[in-house]
């Protein structure tokens, strides 16, 4: 009974900060740990974010005005405001122009129109940004006959114009055949697909031998029925369908 009251008098009441003072240890390091897998996704998001940047600007899709300047994320790593948030916030750089090698869609297409300012309005002549890049389409109306795979009369010296345009150092373009859903036999072609093949090859090779474009970044395909733009079942639809498309892809210094 004497040892037992001993040692009950030597037990110290603040024992317990020790138990508490573990805890809020570890909790402070769960803490941590949280901080830290946040801030490496932010970052993760930002290379992604980043990239998908850099690839719009190379075909020229976010210039922010006439002039193609825009804004680019900073590739260096953000400073963080422990007094105002636990995750850092991307930082912006000041507007820089575009790279040399970049293609600067507003100037191309404001050349374009001025080119075929008669075709544009006729509807021979199409141009749209879309995700794989600036697209020049030429309506079989004013390029093709029905079913035929030669250029019409005159319709040569509308592709020298665009070709005079879209001849400079270092533009990548690819010339794509494509046709409506309607079968086609005749002494030529016994597809879709065979067709469009051979209206892609009479743009690029005119292209080439007559308005100058260097062979070495041009290049053909053929897609038939397969990438349609309009409804198949309409006359219009058809008629938007049956095209040939200049994809301008990128540029290379």
């Amino acid at each position: 009974m004497r040892r037992k009251r001993h040692f009950q008098e030597e037990a110290h009441p603040d024992r317990w900060l020790i138990s508490y003072s573990d805890f809020v240890t570890l909790l402070f390091a769960f803490f941590v740990v949280l901080f830290a897998a946040t801030y490496r996704d932010n970052q993760a998001i930002r290379k992604l974010s980043q990239a998908i940047h850099n690839g719009f600007q190379t075909m020229g899709a976010f210039s922010a005005d006439e002039s193609g300047y825009g804004g680019v994320y900073s590739s260096s790593p953000p400073t963080a405001d422990l007094s105002n948030s636990r995750v850092p916030a991307p930082v912006l750089r000041n507007a820089q122009p575009p790279s040399p090698s970049s293609v600067d869609v507003f100037q191309l297409r404001h050349e374009l129109e001025s080119a075929m300012g008669k075709e544009l309005q006729n509807h021979e002549v199409v141009m749209q940004v879309t995700p794989e890049g600036f697209v020049i389409s030429l309506k079989e109306l004013g390029f093709f006959d029905s079913g035929q795979a030669r250029l019409l009369p005159g319709a040569d010296e509308k592709l020298e114009r665009i070709a005079k345009i879209l001849s400079r150092p270092g533009l990548e373009l690819r010339v794509e055949g494509h046709s409506d859903n309607q079968p086609i036999h005749n002494a030529q072609f016994s597809s879709n697909w065979e067709l469009s093949t051979a209206r892609a090859m009479s743009v690029l090779l005119l292209l080439v031998n007559e308005g100058g474009f260097d062979p070495k970044h041009i290049s053909a395909a053929g897609y038939g029925e397969f990438r349609p733009v309009a409804d198949n079942s309409t006359i219009e639809g058809r008629r938007s369908n049956r095209r040939v498309d200049l994809v301008v892809v990128q540029a290379k210094p």
